[in-house]
């Protein structure tokens, strides 16, 4: 299958780095596999370190790349509307984000204009169904990422949690949490290299699709604290593969604290969160999953046309 994956993204993101692992599952599968990526975007050159085929994404580039495919999958809102605009055909939809989705005459348009969505959530599947988007043109796919080996926890504990300036994250609210509870948070720029290091990791959002970076840290078997909100609700089981705390700086220092006391409790919270990720969100089963979505769409299964 000859597969044209579009991104738009400037940094590093979770949205980025799942393009990033499709795209290399994709090929290693024997798949024909394009990816057209920002020029000064670092994706970009992260692909072409990992030996994929990735050229700037630009018109000229997008029209030539997709009249050699048989599928064009969009990972964001612009590289989707960018597919849409050129009439592209047929188009896969990534869709990642929790916000809701805008009910003007373009923005319907826009959504409408597709052949299928894939969801990395029910809770994101629940806001393009209130936007009007057929149930039958979604799937729910979840995130993969890479599960190594489970290792015993590091000593001292160290908390880490991810660096970012998004005010939806909520790291004003965790900076508060860790004064509260008297404890060092260290928030990561590389969470793959940190996390190695890590016996806590805390993600605290106002708003999250999924939670790739719970993921990760689950996957590296740390065990997480995290918000109870949204996507999220999907990925930890409380008391089982984390804690859900609520977006309230008491509640998460006592959560923290809870964690620091309780080896037990850690030891059995990140073999909890490490078995969930190998379970239910592998790199191999979101590749699996996005495939089928693909052959959904060429064999003209499922789905309504898109208008």
């Amino acid at each position: 299958m000859k597969i044209l994956l579009l991104d738009s993204g400037k940094q590093m993101r979770g949205g980025q780095w799942q393009v990033l692992r499709l795209a290399g599952g994709l090929s290693s599968a024997g798949h024909d596999v394009t990816l057209l990526a920002l020029q000064e975007g670092t994706l970009l050159q992260v692909a072409k370190r990992e030996g994929i085929r990735v050229e700037p994404l630009r018109a000229g580039r997008l029209w030539s790349a997709a009249g050699r495919s048989d599928i064009v999958h969009a990972h964001d809102a612009r590289s989707h509307a960018l597919a849409v605009l050129a009439r592209l055909r047929p188009v896969v939809v990534s869709r990642r984000v929790a916000f809701t989705i805008g009910t003007g005459i373009l923005s319907k348009l826009k959504y409408r204009r597709v052949d299928r969505y894939i969801a990395i959530s029910g809770f994101v599947r629940k806001r393009l169904l209130d936007a009007g988007i057929a149930p039958q043109k979604i799937r729910v796919v979840y995130d993969g990422v890479p599960c190594p080996a489970s290792r015993p926890l590091p000593e001292p504990v160290r908390i880490v949690a991810p660096a970012t300036s998004d005010p939806m994250k909520g790291s004003d609210l965790l900076r508060e949490a860790a004064k509260l509870a008297g404890v060092e948070v260290w928030f990561s720029e590389h969470l793959p290299a940190d996390l190695k290091t890590a016996s806590m990791f805390v993600y605290i959002t106002r708003q999250e699709g999924l939670g790739s970076a719970a993921l990760l840290a689950m996957a590296h078997g740390v065990p997480v604290i995290a918000s109870g909100v949204d996507g999220l609700l999907e990925v930890v089981q409380p008391e089982r593969s984390g804690l859900l705390v609520d977006n309230e700086p008491m509640a998460i220092a006592g959560a923290m604290r809870r964690l620091l006391s309780d080896a037990s409790l850690r030891a059995l919270l990140a073999e909890g969160g490490h078995r969930r990720v190998r379970e239910h969100f592998s790199e191999e089963q979101m590749i699996k999953g996005t495939l089928e979505v693909y052959d959904d769409v060429l064999s003209g299964k499922h789905g309504e046309p898109a208008i």
